[in-house]
C-alpha cells in the first residue's frame, strides 16, 4: 500500500524535567502501551503523522535523555529545523513546575524565534498529590507569553492527543500564512524541519503517569 504523501514535514522538541513523564507522554501518542517507568539513553525519537482540516502534516518528535537534560550540553543538530516545543512539567512536582522559567530562557537562547510553543502539565490525574493548581499553569503560560497551555496525563491519556494536534494546528497556521502567493515560502525554513513545496498526497527514569 502507497503511503500518503504529507503537506508538511514537522520538527518537534519535547523538553522539561528529568521524571515529569516526557518520554510516556510522547509514547502515548505515537500509539506505544503506557508503561510506569522507562530507562532511556541518548535521544527518543517518535514519527506521526495527522491530518488537520485536510493537510497531511508529517511529525518528527524528539525527547531528549536524562543524562542530556541541559540544552547547552545538545549538539546544536538536534535544535536545527525545530518548528515546535513542548515545555512539560510534573504537576505534582512544585520544581519542575518552577525550572520551566529557565527551560523557557534556553529555549528563547537556542530554539528559533517564531518557534511554537505550548506549556503542558502532566500527571494532572494524581489529584490527591497536585502541588501545582491550572491556574498557576496557566498563569506561568502568560508570563511567559506562551499562547497554549494544557494539562495532561500520559497514564489515563488523557488530552494527549489535543496537546500535539494543538500546537501541531498552530504550525501549520504559521506556515501557511507565511506563504507567497506563489506557493513559496516568506519565512526561511531550517533544514530538516517543512517542507512547503513537496506535493500534497505520510529514556526519562522515574513515574510517568
Amino acid at each position: 500500500m502507497q503511503t500518503k504523501p504529507h503537506d508538511f514535514l514537522v520538527k518537534l522538541l519535547l523538553v522539561g524535567d528529568s521524571g515529569v513523564g516526557k518520554s510516556c507522554f510522547l509514547r502515548r501518542f505515537s500509539g506505544d502501551p503506557w508503561a510506569p517507568f522507562t530507562d532511556k539513553i541518548g535521544v527518543d525519537f517518535k514519527v506521526r503523522t495527522i491530518e488537520i482540516n485536510g493537510t497531511v502534516i508529517k511529525l518528527q518528535m524528539w525527547d531528549l535523555a536524562p543524562g542530556q537534560a541541559r540544552f547547552r550540553t545538545i549538539p546544536k543538530l538536534y535544535w536545527r529545523g525545530a518548528m515546535g516545543i513542548l515545555l512539560v512539567y510534573d504537576v505534582t512536582d512544585e520544581c519542575s513546575f518552577n525550572n520551566i522559567r529557565t527551560w523557557h530562557s534556553d529555549v528563547e537562547q537556542y530554539a528559533s524565534e517564531s518557534v511554537s510553543k505550548i506549556l503542558i502539565g502532566n500527571k494532572s490525574d494524581w489529584s490527591d498529590k497536585r502541588a501545582v493548581t491550572e491556574e498557576q499553569g496557566r498563569e506561568l503560560a502568560n508570563e511567559l507569553s506562551i499562547n497554549l497551555f494544557m494539562e495532561v496525563s500520559a497514564k489515563v491519556n488523557e488530552g494527549v492527543e489535543e496537546a500535539f494536534f494543538t500546537l501541531a494546528g498552530d504550525i501549520k497556521t504559521r506556515l501557511l500564512d507565511s506563504r507567497a502567493p506563489d506557493g513559496a515560502a516568506h519565512e526561511r525554513s531550517a533544514p530538516g524541519s517543512v517542507n512547503l513545496n513537496q506535493p500534497a498526497a505520510q529514556s526519562q527514569s522515574g513515574c510517568c503517569s
